[in-house]
């Protein structure tokens, strides 16, 4: 028998590329909802308690409530909002972050699906901390440069307006309180002491992320360089499908964010010396960052071959 999936909040970015990743799938049965059903609580009670797998992509506050609706104890939930992530009734569905979590996710009914600008920060941060080269107390600051899909149906919809302002020509700085949503994440799954200093930029191209990290090596444990560095992450990710290191010698003058669009695949990119490091993870915001990611985890969950579906 085929595993059962449901979408709830197909509609959504997310959930429309959860949907486009999975429709052609043999190998799954996906549960569609009336659309003029799609608000009706007990339909979607119905449906999410039949699911095998059931992908949240919902606001925060509605994804809580649907959690509630779980009657069935096989049903697992993937939820793609912010609401779940730091959770300890959650394991984070980030199947690359340490040895052990691929079983995590595999034996858990609840899984938070990462945020798009902490998959690049927590791809290069939590490596460098777990290994002891980055000090917890380290005074990070941390820029992600994001395609304008990053911010949903709203947004998407003021960028390919005829009309929109000039300014949505330029890159827009926002999140300037520094207190972006992603950070309790950042912070948890890295081990960091302190928040770090974080600003996102949006720009005019649909998709695609460029995350970057800067360090001064002199105030880093054993004052590693640049290349050290790279040795480590290299040793790290080896044998990842979808993370990989580019070589060090592969220094392009100029990275593009929109190098991976349409797939699930991130790279780091590495440079510097002996003073300085900077260290770019590059990746889809709709991809590794979200509904890929997505995927991969279900994938998991379902014992699946973790590529199945995604490039």
């Amino acid at each position: 028998m085929k595993p059962k999936v449901y979408i709830d909040g197909k509609s959504g970015t997310t959930g429309l590329q959860i949907y486009d990743r999975i429709a052609g799938r043999d190998d799954l049965e996906l549960m569609l909802i009336d659309p003029d059903k799609r608000h009706d609580v007990e339909e979607r009670k119905r449906l999410i308690n039949s699911a095998d797998i059931v992908f949240l992509c919902l606001p925060d506050k509605e994804a809580i409530n649907a959690v509630t609706l779980v009657e069935n104890p096989k049903t697992t939930i993937i939820d793609a909002s912010t609401a779940h992530r730091t959770s300890e009734d959650f394991v984070y569905g980030f199947p690359e972050l340490c040895p052990g979590q691929r079983e995590k996710i595999a034996a858990s009914h609840r899984i938070a699906n990462p945020g798009c600008h902490a998959t690049g920060f927590i791809s290069i941060v939590s490596p460098l901390i777990q290994s002891g080269i980055l000090p917890r107390d380290y005074p990070v600051s941390f820029f992600s440069l994001t395609g304008y899909s990053g911010g949903g149906k709203k947004m998407i919809a003021d960028y390919e307006a005829s009309d929109r302002p000039e300014t949505l020509s330029s890159p827009g700085i926002y999140g300037r309180s520094l207190c972006h949503k992603h950070i309790p994440e950042m912070v948890k799954y890295t081990g960091l002491s302190y928040s770090p200093a974080f600003l996102p930029v949006v720009c005019d191209y649909y998709k695609g992320m460029a995350g970057t990290l800067t360090l001064q090596n002199r105030l880093l444990n054993g004052t590693p360089d640049a290349r050290g560095i790279w040795e480590f992450l290299r040793s790290f990710y080896e044998g990842e499908v979808f993370i990989s290191v580019a070589d060090f010698e592969d220094k392009p003058a100029t990275l593009y964010a929109n190098e991976l669009a349409g797939t699930n695949l991130l790279k780091i990119y590495v440079s510097g010396g002996s003073d300085y490091t900077a260290i770019t993870s590059v990746f889809d915001n709709l991809g590794k960052g979200a509904s890929g990611a997505a995927v991969q985890n279900m994938n998991i969950a379902l014992g699946l071959d973790e590529t199945e579906g995604l490039v």
